[in-house]
Parts: C-alpha cells; sequence; structure tokens
C-alpha cells in the first residue's frame, strides 16, 4: 500500500493517507481517522484494495541533497498543501483532525478542491491558478516532494560554456608549453592552439571560435598560471608540489630556520663615495616567525652569511646610546633565566637567541660557499639547499624581504 490508496475495512472504503513502519492511517467517509496495524488489516474478512495507483519511479535516497536551502523550503511548503488537496489535511495534522470541507475527499471532487486551494493560497498573498495547483499535485504523484522542487540553482553548467572540448584541450596543450618559455601573449596561444588542431585533427577539421570568445575562454583556462604575466612566477608556480604535499609545521625555535639575501632597489653612497646598491641578508625562524639577524652589505659574500649566523647564535649587546627599554631586562624575555646560562645576557639587547637545527638556503654562492658550510657544520647545524628555481620551498624570507625591498623602494 501507498499513501493515496483506497482500501475496503470494516466494511466501508477508507484512503490511506499515512504509513509508519506496520501502522496505517485511514481516513474514511465521513473524515474519521483509523489507524490499524498490517496485522489487523489482514485480518478483516472484507479487506482489499479497492483502488491502488500505479507505482511510480523510486525516489531518490536523498531526494533534495545538494539544493540550496530556498529551494527545499519551497518544497516542503507545497508538500503540506498538495497533500492536503489530495488527503483532505497536511501531513502534521493532529489525531482526530478533522478536513476541511472543501478539502474533504468525500464532499468535494479533485478539481474542487484544487481551486479552493488556488483560492485559499491567493487570498493568503501567493497568487496561484487552480491549474498550478493541479501541476504541482500531479508532479508530486509523480516523483514525490523531489518533483516539485526548483532544481534550476542546482544545475552545473559546464565551466567552458559550449566551447568545443577539442579547443579547450588544444589552449590547454599551448598554455602548458609557455610554462618554462618566455612570456606569451593571448594572441600567440591562439595561434598556438590553431596548430595543435591542425597537428591532431586535420588542417580545418576543428575550427576555432570567434577572438571575442578565445578572450573569454583564455582567463578561465589560465587562471592562476600567469602565462601572460611575469615569467619567474609562472615558473616558480610550475615548480610547486602536488596537492598530497605540504610544507614542514616546525613548533620549536631554531627547528627550521630560512636564509636569504636580496637587493634593494635604491642607490645609496657607499663608503668610498661610489653610488650603488646595497644587498640585505636575513634570517628568520620559521616557528616564531622572528627575524633573527639581518646584515646590510654593498655586495652578500661567504663572510656575511656568516656573519649573520653568528649574530643569531649571540646575544646582541647593548650599545651606547640605546634606550633601557630596548634592553633584555626590560623585556618579556626569561631574562634571570638566560642570565645564569650566559653571562652576557646581563647587558644584552632585547632579541632573541636562536640556535638553528636546520636552515634552508637557496644556491646562491653566498650559502654554498665553503665558508658557510663549515660554519654550519662547526655549530652542528643542517644546511638544506633548496630547490632550484623554487622560491616556495622557503617562502616566509623571500615573503619577508620582498616587503622589505618594496618597503626601500618607497
Amino acid at each position: 500500500m501507498r499513501i493515496g490508496d483506497r482500501v475496503r475495512f470494516r466494511d466501508a472504503e477508507h484512503a490511506v493517507i499515512g504509513l509508519a513502519g506496520t501502522t496505517v492511517r485511514l481516513s474514511g467517509p465521513d473524515g474519521t481517522l483509523t489507524e490499524a496495524t498490517v496485522t489487523e488489516l489482514a485480518a478483516d474478512p472484507g479487506f482489499e484494495v479497492a483502488g491502488a495507483r500505479m507505482p511510480g519511479p523510486l525516489p531518490p535516497a536523498a531526494p533534495l541533497d545538494g539544493l540550496p536551502a530556498a529551494a527545499v523550503a519551497e518544497a516542503l511548503w507545497w508538500e503540506r498543501h498538495i497533500v492536503e488537496v489530495l488527503r483532505g489535511l497536511p501531513p502534521d495534522s493532529p489525531p482526530g483532525a478533522v478536513p476541511r470541507p472543501e478539502y474533504d475527499p468525500g464532499l468535494a471532487s479533485l478539481t474542487r478542491r484544487e481551486q479552493a486551494k488556488a483560492a485559499e493560497l491567493t487570498a493568503g498573498g501567493r497568487p496561484v491558478t487552480a491549474s498550478a495547483v493541479k501541476q504541482r499535485r500531479q508532479r508530486y504523484e509523480a516523483g514525490g516532494v523531489a518533483a516539485m522542487a526548483d532544481r534550476r540553482a542546482a544545475r552545473r553548467t559546464r565551466p567552458y560554456g559550449r566551447a568545443d572540448p577539442r579547443v579547450v584541450e588544444a589552449m590547454r596543450q599551448a598554455i602548458a608549453e609557455a610554462t618554462e618559455a618566455s612570456t606569451r601573449t593571448a594572441s600567440y596561444v591562439f595561434w598556438r592552439a590553431g596548430q595543435i588542431l591542425d597537428a591532431e585533427h586535420g588542417p580545418g577539421a576543428v575550427r576555432l571560435p570567434s577572438r571575442a570568445t578565445l578572450y573569454r575562454l583564455f582567463p578561465v583556462l589560465s587562471a592562476g598560471e600567469h602565462t601572460t604575466g611575469s615569467a619567474r612566477t609562472r615558473r616558480s608556480l610550475a615548480a610547486r608540489p602536488e596537492g598530497p604535499f605540504s610544507g614542514l609545521q616546525p613548533t620549536a625555535p631554531g627547528e627550521l630556520m630560512e636564509i636569504d639575501s636580496t637587493p634593494l632597489d635604491v642607490l645609496v653612497r657607499l663608503d668610498d663615495g661610489v653610488e650603488g646598491r646595497a644587498e640585505l641578508t636575513a634570517m628568520i625562524d620559521v616557528a616564531t616567525r622572528t627575524v633573527t639577524a639581518a646584515v646590510l652589505q654593498p655586495s652578500a659574500k661567504a663572510a656575511d652569511a656568516s656573519v649573520l649566523l653568528a649574530r643569531t647564535v649571540t646575544p646582541e649587546p647593548m650599545r651606547p646610546g640605546w634606550a633601557k627599554a630596548l634592553a633584555m631586562s626590560a623585556s618579556a624575555l626569561p631574562h634571570r633565566r638566560l642570565s645564569d646560562i650566559d653571562a652576557r645576557m646581563e647587558a644584552a639587547a632585547a632579541r632573541p637567541v636562536i640556535i638553528p637545527d636546520t636552515i634552508v638556503a637557496d644556491h646562491g654562492k653566498v650559502f654554498m660557499s665553503r665558508n658557510f658550510r663549515a660554519s654550519c657544520a662547526y655549530l652542528g647545524i643542517s644546511l638544506q639547499p633548496a630547490r632550484k628555481a623554487t622560491g616556495s620551498d622557503k617562502p616566509r624570507i623571500e615573503r619577508t624581504l620582498g616587503v622589505a625591498r618594496r618597503s626601500g623602494c618607497r
């Protein structure tokens, strides 16, 4: 049995208006509600199914999953009214409720009930015609509440519109080829895509769409690739590992540190009176985001990297003219405890002293020099070279120096 079936029970015809496990809820000819178990129905000598609807399609397990909340609420709202048109009572009616006369299946025809529902909704501020109620009722009988949901908001449009998939694939290949090449224009990508199509499918077999369509398609396919932008950024992004890999997440100071240098885009007057550009070398602790030391020199040398390492592992002494607020004794650092370990902490400035365990550096000659590698080996520090042309292997120091360089330019 299903909701809507008509059965003969206790010498009267009833409408099935509810099913809950083995309990069947029936509506009698006079609107009287009766609940009976399947066993009681089967034991009645006169029981029979007087009129059963043809079974419809099996509804999905989760018919409203994936739909917007507004569409789900609309479908459930309509279900309540359509059930009242079909059965005489809304699905949430309390036991013993009696259908209203205009919706009583024993007093009004289905057409009259649809007209009454249209008039009720229109009077309540929701204008609707009787034919619209009939359409909703038919959809509900065919597919349940899911058939009444507005699925236009859940439609999945193709990300590239109606473009030929072969054209999309050719443009993808052209964009990928430009990764290691010099910066290309969008027109070059279109031309190269045409070449690829002719080579794979034959000359003229697949035609490129209009230029306007190609220009709309290009930003979608090249998003995040920097095809027409910076070549360095494009190659750096291409060198990143795939999603399953991630960077290290150190939790202790010194566990992982990064070192790098960058020229500042400003002219300075050097000690000998000659104008030139200065180079900034710095080291940052990944766990605490602390810049442990920085050196500004006309050009970075191997000795500068070793000096930077020495400043990282030794206290910075207070200098004449510095305010007392800059002393470690005036900071939040554990000054007393550190002074018991190293007497130099007594007159030190408020700069953390961090002993590196691992240092990540690029392949610059300053950091790969024998001098710097010997300094790391002497202190028991592991020097880990980053991959070539892969700034993402040491992103914190890259970002820090980038901010310093832009600030210097301003």
